[in-house]
């Protein structure tokens, strides 16, 4: 009959625990942008027009706040979707963007560049929607105007 050893305890919990805290330490796979994620982003309010390495964004207004709030466990993530005024050299367009990236609906080409949504805070809670005031949008321009 084969005799059964009993190995110590310490290292089996000892590896549980690492495995756990790598687990837990990088977060969620979809936590939100926010400012210092993308170097070189220009950050604009709703109303409030700023310059990004070629056009002029201006923010106008958010059609659509449908994100899940950080403090409830949802099924779909959600979106927003903001009405946007871009102005260039040859006169203004209006775009919608969307954000997160779902389909390119983040991304627009515009002249002879991509201008890109990459952004959007504050994050929501349940309790409390963002104010129009308090959102504040990130966009980065690749290309050359």
């Amino acid at each position: 009959m084969r005799r059964m050893t009993r190995l110590p305890l310490f290292p089996s919990a000892a590896a549980t625990v690492l495995m756990l805290t790598a687990c837990t330490a990088t977060g969620p796979a979809s936590a939100p942008a926010g400012p210092s994620d993308h170097p070189g982003t220009a950050y604009a309010r709703i109303g409030e027009t700023v310059y990004v390495d070629g056009p002029q964004v201006t923010p106008l207004e958010v059609l659509e706040d449908s994100r899940c709030p950080k403090d409830v466990q949802c099924i779909q993530a959600g979106q927003v979707r903001l009405k946007v005024r871009i102005d260039l050299g040859s006169g203004s367009e209006f775009r919608e963007f969307a954000w997160p990236e779902r389909n390119g609906a983040h991304r627009r080409q515009v002249a002879d560049g991509t201008l890109e949504l990459v952004s959007v805070t504050p994050v929501r809670v349940s309790s409390q929607p963002p104010a129009p005031q308090d959102y504040r949008f990130g966009f980065t321009f690749a290309g050359g105007i």
